[in-house]
């Protein structure tokens, strides 16, 4: 297996820390209790006047919903995904269901939010999530009948950690690679966009 914990520069919560997204899966299924502890944790995230836009299509490896969500995806993350127990489509409401008719802006992002719960949910149960972005969304609207105010905005899949060694050869080395993210300074500012808090500058 790959250790990659993450090297932080300041503390931050173990599950938060060992969170990564590996392609090699177990083939081990996942247990459908885990899978309700994860759902819940989504079920409960915060949303935007608590309109709670996000839906989920579930798949486990050898029924027909996997199948159908395997199919949707471009070829690069077909090397892998194949291996994971369990494929999901998140989807969102677009339209707002306290004002019909008009949009959600904050569907995306509370879906992400969502998802964000669900994920650090799976760690906390010794599973791991990858989220895909590379599929295609209006295939899935047409193999699962989405509605016209419903947007399938990601593929993922979940499962127990698998040995790096059973990829393609060229999926290897992003299995072993170094995880690595920007500066806090790169993404912090006060004052103005782009300038550096002076209070992070004196670290």
């Amino acid at each position: 297996m790959s250790d990659k914990t993450a090297q932080t520069t300041h503390s931050i919560h173990p599950i938060l820390a060992g969170r990564w997204s590996p392609r090699a899966f177990a083939a081990a299924g996942v247990e459908p209790e885990k899978m309700l502890h994860l759902f819940e944790s989504a079920r409960w995230s915060p949303s935007a006047s608590n309109e709670q836009p996000w839906r989920f299509i579930i798949g486990f490896k050898g029924d027909s919903t996997h199948e159908k969500i395997f199919s949707t995806l471009v070829e690069f993350n077909r090397l892998w995904a194949h291996a994971a127990p369990v494929l999901l489509l998140a989807i969102a409401k677009t339209e707002s269901t306290k004002n019909p008719g008009k949009e959600n802006p904050y569907a995306l992002y509370d879906l992400g939010q969502a998802v964000a719960h669900l994920g650090f949910q799976a760690a906390a149960e010794g599973l791991f999530v990858h989220q895909m972005g590379g599929f295609d969304s209006e295939k899935a609207a047409e193999l699962f009948v989405v509605p016209a105010e419903f947007r399938a905005f990601t593929a993922i899949a979940i499962g127990y950690q698998g040995d790096p060694e059973m990829l393609h050869p060229n999926l290897k080395p992003m299995e072993y690679a170094k995880r690595n993210r920007q500066a806090l300074s790169e993404m912090l500012f006060s004052e103005k966009f782009g300038q550096t808090p002076s209070w992070l500058q004196q670290e």
